[in-house]
């Protein structure tokens, strides 16, 4: 999806010497897209003449920061998000100069909670549970004092930081859902009389309860490894590669799956993209052709090493394709 087309041929004069400095792609942001990212770059480097792209992490707001900052050499060439761009950030792009912008939305993944293989009770959850447990607005310590049927061991939960995409997710579709679900938010309306504060409210998080990552999710995965008690919050793909060291919960009885994520049934899922700094295009070697090779149906459709990975499908993926081709 294009963005804005606005004094394309002004940026465009901006990158005339980029090439001189770097042939390579610089590709940073989101440690969800990351594993998707790194696949791509090499077999890009292996199946084209072009260089293998640098791919860094960082998260998503990290990523898009380092792109925004301008035009040239010496800045990235895509920002790897697990959200859109918010309007906050296309207006700091704009003001750097960074004026045309392209949006490459690559699939679908979903967020999971997950416990180490040896740490049993942890089968099935709810939102309004996992919000109850995380929340700033009680003083519970134990899950059994969630629901007498969750194990009675210390809550500590393992959460994407801030400066992550898959955080807002968190805080959106599992806090402030949890929050409607068990009548919090309702309450915190009425005592508040403003929506924004309320949701604010139900967003705060116990910080005696909850430690936040601001790496991957190995990161999150070592921490789980040393407290075989606490719960992480990950990505879908990154547990289909880990299933032999973590259990997942079910959450309100879905089990977190491609096909689940597909048809919208489990609830707590997001679009992943990666932003094209069209300047760079022509400047920059191999950019427009990453981006096709990417979204191509060998690497991104069904069969390809991204769904095997645990990418859902994105099922307009030809139109995708149609918008790079175009480019």
């Amino acid at each position: 999806m294009r963005i804005t087309t606005i004094a394309a041929a002004a940026a465009l004069a901006l990158t005339a010497n980029i090439a001189v400095a770097r042939d390579n792609l610089q590709i940073a942001g989101s440690s969800t897209v990351l594993p998707y990212a790194t696949i791509v770059a090499e077999a890009f480097g292996e199946n084209t003449d072009f260089p293998t792209p640098v791919v860094e992490s960082g998260g998503s707001s990290s990523g898009l920061k380092r792109f925004c900052e301008g035009v040239g050499e010496n800045t990235i060439d895509i920002a790897n998000a697990s959200r859109r761009i918010k309007d906050s950030e296309r207006e700091v792009c704009a003001a750097n100069g960074v004026l045309d912008i392209t949006e490459v939305r690559i699939g679908y993944d979903g967020i999971v909670f997950a416990v180490d293989k040896s740490n049993p009770g942890f089968e099935a959850l709810t939102v309004g549970q996992i919000y109850t447990a995380l929340t700033a607005n009680n003083n519970i310590t134990t899950w059994n004092q969630v629901d007498a049927a969750l194990p009675n061991v210390a809550i500590t939960a393992f959460i994407p930081g801030t400066k992550h995409g898959t955080r807002e997710v968190f805080e959106e579709k599992v806090l402030l859902a949890g929050c409607e679900e068990t009548g919090d938010f309702d309450k915190f309306l009425e005592a508040l009389g403003d929506k924004k504060e309320a949701q604010h409210k139900c967003m705060e998080v116990s910080m005696d309860r909850t430690v936040d990552i601001d790496g991957d999710y190995t990161e999150t995965l070592a921490r789980i490894d040393a407290n075989k008690n606490a719960i992480g919050v990950f990505g879908l793909a990154f547990y289909y590669n880990n299933t032999n060291k973590l259990n997942v919960a079910t959450i309100g009885g879905v089990v977190p799956s491609q096909a689940t994520i597909a048809t919208g049934e489990y609830p707590i899922s997001r679009p992943l993209y990666f932003y094209i700094k069209d300047a760079h295009i022509g400047a920059i070697p191999g950019l427009l052709e990453y981006a096709q090779f990417f979204m191509s149906d060998d690497i991104a459709a069904v069969d390809g090493p991204l769904v095997t990975y645990g990418l859902v499908e994105d099922l307009e993926l030809a139109t995708t394709q149609e918008m790079l081709a175009n480019k």
